[in-house]
């Protein structure tokens, strides 16, 4: 059985009933532990693991029309974009759906306020139906409009992005191994762009082969256009372009890819284009990234505190210090979510406190590259928390030429 075929028999052993519950458990118990009645979600990514439903996921990223509203206890009532109610059929999630209300000035025009104003009374009637006097309402993110109507109206709008971050990062063994099942698919992706990689080739050329096989196997999309080449590689966050790719340049990436089941895949790899040998400073940045890696891997325990794993974590030399990724790890789910741990110099002043736990999923960063360096290298893997330490999701091997 070659790895696409593994691939599609095992999405078919995942019991879609049995996420989607737990999920929307996940969010209620949230919302209990805040002492919230309620939340209204809009971002497509929390609307789908809060329900297990999609539209148009992209689309609804700058266009405010699908939503949800989730009362602590009582029936789930999903919004969604004109003509589109059949997309939730057999969802045993969402008890409603309703047309949405798109709360944008290119949907409403003039008449926003207006329309905002609907949308607020619709939405609190909901609330003061099923919240059983409690007045706090979160939500992820709204329209300002949306935000003001309903404050107009006496509801005590909180944030709702804590409970939905800490609900998700807590995963059953559905959602493990729909995890397992996007990285999979995205070393597919990377043994292709391996194979394809050869001097003359561009970055945007490349790229390609990670986006076909994910959207061959049923997955949604690459949040970013993390690969870069040659002297693209420093600073980081350089976006793939039309370059060419020369011979004995490195090619570094970043999957950043939401998989089959809409998984996250956030791995990391840095390749060494041609046949040829690399330069000791390739080695170098290569050997220090792939030290970092492995020493927070080692370090990695459940029950440790976000503050504590930072302070216990590889010491970045000064040299690399301003090039530094901006987290030493950060939890993966449906996206990049909570928690982010950052670096030691940076806790007081980005950081916050938390607790390890069994079942978080974390990918562990590296980026090495010297400010003015001709050259960066980037790596990062993605792990499971266990009772017992952790468990490396990914199997893609190193590039044996940097490290000897």
């Amino acid at each position: 059985m070659n790895k696409l075929t593994s691939i599609r028999h095992e999405k078919t052993q995942i019991d879609l009933v049995k996420m989607r519950q737990y999920r929307l458990g996940r969010v209620r118990e949230q919302l209990k532990r805040l002492g919230y009645g309620g939340i209204v979600i809009f971002d497509p990514v929390n609307l789908r693991y809060a329900t297990g439903s999609r539209n148009m996921q992209v689309f609804m990223l700058r266009n405010p029309a699908r939503y949800a509203f989730i009362p602590t206890e009582g029936p789930v009532t999903l919004f969604d974009f004109p003509n589109c109610e059949h997309l939730s059929d057999g969802i045993e999630t969402i008890d409603e759906v309703r047309p949405a209300t798109t709360l944008s000035y290119v949907a409403s025009g003039e008449n926003l306020y207006d329309n905002a104003k609907e949308w607020a009374k619709e939405i609190a009637d909901l609330f003061h139906t099923h919240a059983g006097g409690n007045n706090k309402l979160a939500i992820d993110y709204v329209p300002s409009v949306g935000a003001i109507e309903l404050a107009n109206l006496g509801i005590d709008v909180v944030d709702g992005q804590e409970p939905i971050e800490h609900a998700r990062s807590i995963k059953n063994d559905q959602e493990i191994q729909a995890q397992k099942i996007s990285v999979k698919t995205a070393e597919e992706g990377m043994i292709r762009m391996q194979q394809a990689l050869e001097p003359g080739i561009t970055e945007n050329e490349l790229w390609a082969h990670l986006h076909n096989v994910n959207i061959s196997q049923g997955g949604d999309y690459v949040e970013t256009r993390l690969l870069n080449s040659g002297h693209r590689t420093n600073p980081w966050f350089q976006e793939c372009s039309d370059k060419v790719i020369n011979d004995g340049e490195l090619v570094a990436f970043d999957t950043d890819m939401n998989g089959p089941f809409g998984y996250f895949t956030d791995i990391s790899r840095t390749f060494l284009c041609g046949d040829g040998e690399p330069t000791e400073e390739q080695k170098r940045l290569y050997q220090t990234a792939y030290e970092q890696i492995q020493y927070n891997i080692d370090l990695l325990k459940p029950g440790m505190t976000f503050r504590e794993y930072a302070e216990k974590s590889w010491r970045i030399p000064d040299e690399f210090f301003p090039n530094r990724y901006f987290t030493v790890a950060h939890g993966t789910g449906l996206s990049g979510e909570y928690p982010y741990i950052v670096y030691p110099q940076d806790f007081e002043e980005k950081g916050y406190d938390g607790v390890i736990q069994p079942n978080m999923v974390l990918s562990v960063e590296s980026y090495i590259g010297s400010p003015g360096g001709k050259e960066g290298v980037k790596l990062e893997e993605q792990l499971l928390v266990t009772e017992n330490g952790v468990e490396n999701f990914s199997d893609f091997p190193f590039e044996h030429r940097l490290l000897k």
